[in-house]
């Protein structure tokens, strides 16, 4: 499917009917489509709400990036759009936009919408799209939304400041927002799909927001919880999706490296390369338990509401780990794939390259490197996580690994906010590292 994305057409818009009617119609090639509607109707989104788990949305992603993570993209809007609909949207809301959402055959798509033009790290500050109340849950949205991942969902949550408020995480919520508004009209316009380096195969585009009604999902509550709660999974999908991403280039990288020979004897087994390899496949091992352990993290609390147990709080901490060391791990994965390929690995033909590309975009997604450091930095200092965290890994790590990672922690101890960020990017890596050494060994046992 990823060589028909490549070289048919990506998403195209349809702007107007053949009437002059505005529309805003996202085309799709042929393999793609059915692709995706396959796996809507195999359960992707509607059997994690039957089985109560999350972990069919996790196992069938892992299949879906292993051949194309733009194809998982969808999906996980969709589940992140179905998450808060099913915990915070009242019965009218759930009735008429939840339910087409976990339909067993021909369910709609979600979507979720927040960054603008000024960034997506800084929601509080960065949001400009103004909500004005109606009547009773009713809302009007009115601003533009920059990178709109499955630009054409069904159904989309969407960030919003509420009029009158001051730019802060005061004013800040989520609101749920349908295709459609009471009348069947359109209820947002598209102004371009984006050109991508990779995931190609979902479209991304802008979009503005005029006199759009949407639906506030719970007011008692600070928006900005339930958008970390939409990212939360976004974010441990993005990290199952990036293991698979690795896997699929290593097995690239070890097929090619069995068949080509060079001095002799396939270079699968020169010593360099073969070290490399064996390096390679325990680092992936790692990764892979460490992501699903993550994943079954999230399982036990997604359900959960402020205020938020200590379990929920380390969670939170593991996520931003995962996100960040998965991520680069893929990136460093496909790089090592190309240059285990040589010449052949850069040839469009033959397809490896494209694993860099979309691995490079998964640092991207759902926060960069470094908002995921910053994040974990601001949840490490909770008491309660750090003690968990030395006590977990305290008798599953070697004694001097266990060491470092107490002097890595310790080295933030009375410094300044300000010093602690300009040190976390040296700390956090090694942090990572160990972190996922010992919880990928919890998660075998």
């Amino acid at each position: 499917m990823s060589t028909a994305v490549d070289r048919g057409k990506t998403p195209w818009l349809k702007l107007y009917n053949t009437k002059g009617e505005r529309i805003d119609e996202i085309g799709y090639p042929s393999d793609y489509w059915k692709m995706l509607r396959k796996g809507y109707d195999s359960g992707v989104i509607w059997r994690c709400f039957e089985e109560k788990s999350l972990m069919p949305f996790f196992l069938m992603g892992y299949i879906c990036c292993y051949y194309d993570p733009g194809l998982y993209c969808p999906y996980t809007v969709s589940m992140s759009t179905a998450g808060p609909l099913s915990k915070y949207g009242n019965d009218d809301v759930k009735k008429n936009l939840l339910r087409p959402l976990l339909s067993k055959t021909n369910a709609w798509q979600g979507a979720t919408w927040f960054t603008e033009i000024k960034g997506g790290s800084d929601l509080a500050n960065n949001t400009d799209t103004i909500a004005t109340h109606q009547k009773d849950d009713l809302w009007l949205l009115n601003g533009e939304k920059y990178f709109c991942s499955n630009m054409g969902g069904d159904v989309a949550v969407i960030s919003a400041m509420m009029e009158g408020n001051k730019k802060g995480f005061d004013g800040l919520q989520l609101f749920v927002m349908p295709k459609y508004n009471r009348e069947g009209k359109l209820n947002y316009f598209a102004k371009r799909i984006k050109d991508k380096i990779a995931t190609r195969s979902v479209p991304t585009g802008e979009l503005e927001l005029k006199n759009s009604e949407a639906y506030l999902l719970d007011e008692s509550i600070p928006g900005i919880y339930l958008i970390m709660e939409v990212l939360n999974i976004s974010r441990i999908a993005n990290a199952v999706g990036s293991v698979a991403v690795a896997q699929r280039a290593f097995a690239e990288a070890h097929a090619f490296a069995s068949h080509r020979v060079a001095f002799g004897k396939p270079v699968l087994h020169q010593p360099l390369l073969e070290r490399e390899f064996e390096e390679k496949s325990k680092q992936l091992d790692e990764a892979f338990h460490f992501a699903f352990y993550t994943a079954e993290l999230l399982n036990k609390v997604w359900q959960q509401k402020p205020p938020y147990s200590e379990q929920y709080h380390f969670f939170r901490f593991i996520a931003h780990v995962a996100k960040y060391y998965t991520a680069e791990f893929a990136a460093q994965t496909a790089k090592w794939s190309m240059e285990v390929h040589g010449g052949i690995g850069i040839l469009e033909e033959f397809g490896i390259e494209r694993l860099l590309r979309e691995a490079m975009i998964l640092a991207i997604w759902e926060g960069t490197p470094h908002r995921q450091m910053l994040d974990g930095l601001k949840v490490l200092s909770r008491k309660d996580v750090q003690e968990r965290l030395m006590n977990d890994l305290k008798t599953v790590v070697m004694k001097d690994e266990f060491s470092a990672l107490n002097d890595c922690l310790n080295a933030l101890n009375g410094l300044s906010q300000d010093e602690k960020e300009r040190v976390i990017g040296k700390i956090f890596p090694k942090v990572a590292e160990l972190v996922v050494k010992g919880y990928a060994t919890i998660a075998r046992r």
